[in-house]
């Protein structure tokens, strides 16, 4: 292991070299994206947030700083790395500090309840913890239980037995670590819900977050046009894929990013006419909250030359307020955390504010990516034929986290399977369905009903439940149970809805329950989904909202 100094002065003379003769399309690690931006795009800004601004080099330096921390702690390559709090700059220094010493980020979704914050740092084994301030109370609440954290560090706010973030970087030198970095090491651990209630651990390669665009470079297509030149709204979390990707593209284009912590409409409308942003990337329930703000409509938008949505499908109504209210090019994307984000897209030109039938698909494959329609049995079907979707694309996972049985149901011959029903026109657009393991996604969070009728089922008075999800105007689908009580009239709804969000994080838990006598079922006993879906669904113009 050799190390840098900070003006570079100790890198050897054909590393520079290479490192000086890098553009943005030669980026193979997260690692060497930092360190390259720092070089050639020393005092531009790459961060801007509450409490000021952040130049690529800065972000290098501290980083550096991260990294040492780390190592002095006794990180090793490959070690896990978690973080939990709502975004901030330090979110960056930690990420890039990981990369620089091969370690794995794993960014905890700080919605989740105790229990599975519990579960996700037992199972990746995470060594050091990062914890904002808010988190404080949660994360002393498990320390008896956690088994591989030997360090918590304090994001932001003084606590009795952490070590102060701030304190403990400028602690410690500016000097990079320098490792054999390579594309195919894991960089991040993004964590997705089970099906049957145990969260997955995705393990996302440095490729995943370079190769896909590169490639597409490569075959002259622009894009978005991601450039230095762009200001970029930074709404969607770190601990999402979507949110992470979309930070490392604007990085990678040297744009300046715009950290938003809290999303709230009126907020976000201040800083993109504040900052002048440029490229807006939201789930459709948050470009609703936007639009529903008083202020909207005397908000300067001018600025924004493109808006990039999906997580979940859109309404045909609020995409042409959108249209009208933005006044800038749409991109859809359709994806996974297990194919890297983006895989399919739809752009600017299949988008109208009167409608038409390709707005009702996801778009067509991106250069590079590969989109089959199969059976049940896995044989390819033809155009316009119903199948569930599957994905090979150069961003696709390396595979679960010790979890071999799950990655091979999932990921076969370079193929992702998606799980969603949907079929291909004849000009290769793709049309998502409906989804064959029952998921609902809630504003972009993707749920799984297995998952909540485990916690409801705990309750005493509970005998049986099912749970599905329903169309909603302004979440895309919300959560609906189905209750069998064990004694008629010995449960609430209310009782109910608090024991679940006690045990489970509130988005998950149910917006209404229905008490019923009995679950439909076929002869061999299974729940009939289908037949409680019925009802709320039967207007729609496809099964998810």
């Amino acid at each position: 292991m050799l190390f840098q100094s900070s003006d570079n002065s100790e890198i050897r003379g054909p590393i520079k070299q290479l490192l000086i003769s890098m553009d943005s399309s030669d980026f193979q690690t997260l690692a060497d994206m930092c360190i390259r931006q720092a070089e050639v795009l020393p005092d531009a800004c790459a961060f801007i947030f509450d409490d000021g601004r952040k130049t690529f080099r800065q972000l290098d330096l501290a980083s550096n700083q991260v990294g040492r921390g780390l190592i002095e702690a006794g990180i090793k390559a490959g070690s896990r790395v978690a973080i939990i709090g709502q975004d901030t700059v330090a979110h960056y220094e930690v990420l890039f500090g990981c990369a620089k010493v091969k370690a794995v980020l794993v960014n905890l979704n700080w919605r989740l309840s105790s229990r599975e914050i519990l579960y996700i740092l037992n199972d990746s084994e995470a060594e050091v913890l990062f914890v904002a301030q808010a988190f404080f109370p949660l994360i002393e609440s498990l320390v008896s239980q956690l088994a591989s954290v030997r360090m918590i560090v304090a994001l932001k706010g003084a606590h009795p037995n952490w070590p102060d973030y701030a304190e403990w970087k400028t602690a410690q030198p500016d000097i990079l670590p320098v490792f054999d970095y390579s594309a195919d090491d894991a960089a991040v651990q993004i964590y997705t819900s089970g099906t049957t209630g145990q969260p997955k651990g995705v393990q996302l390669a440095n490729y995943g977050f370079f190769r896909l665009m590169q490639g597409m470079r490569a075959g002259g297509d622009p894009w978005m046009s991601l450039n230095a030149a762009d200001t970029v709204l930074l709404s969607l979390p770190q601990f999402h894929i979507g949110g992470l990707w979309w930070a490392v593209q604007a990085y990678a284009a040297g744009a300046a990013g715009v950290i938003v912590d809290t999303f709230v409409g009126w907020r976000v409308l201040q800083l993109i006419e504040q900052h002048r942003i440029t490229k807006v990337a939201m789930v459709p329930s948050m470009i609703q909250l936007v639009l529903e703000e008083p202020s909207c409509a005397e908000t300067d938008l001018s600025s924004v030359k493109a808006l990039l949505y999906g997580g979940s499908p859109i309404s045909a109504p609020l995409m042409r307020r959108a249209m009208e209210t933005f006044a800038c090019d749409f991109f859809q994307i359709y994806g996974m955390t297990e194919t890297g984000n983006m895989a399919v897209c739809l752009r600017p030109a299949d988008h109208c504010p009167e409608g038409s039938p390709r707005m009702k698909s996801a778009g067509r494959p991106l250069p590079g990516v590969e989109v089959k329609i199969v059976d049940g049995h896995g044989r390819l079907l033809p155009a316009m034929r119903s199948g569930e979707i599957c994905i090979k694309s150069p961003a696709n996972m390396l595979g679960y986290w010790k979890n071999e049985s799950a990655t091979a149901q999932t990921l076969n011959s370079g193929w992702v399977r998606t799980g969603d029903v949907g079929y291909m026109d004849e000009d290769g657009y793709i049309y998502v369905c409906d989804r064959i393991k029952d998921m609902i996604i809630y504003a972009g969070e993707n749920l799984f009903p297995a998952e909540i009728e485990a916690v409801l089922s705990e309750h005493e008075a509970v005998a049986e439940v099912a749970v599905i999800g329903i169309p909603d105007p302004k979440w895309g689908e919300i959560v609906k149970a189905f209750v069998v009580p064990r004694q008629p009239g010995a449960l609430e709804q209310r009782e109910l809805i608090d024991f679940a969000r006690s045990r489970m994080a509130d988005f998950k838990v149910p917006k209404s329950i229905t008490f019923v006598d009995a679950l439909p079922r076929n002869p061999s006993g299974k729940v009939l989904k289908r037949l409680l879906r019925a009802p709320f669904w039967q207007d729609q113009d496809r099964q998810v909202s």
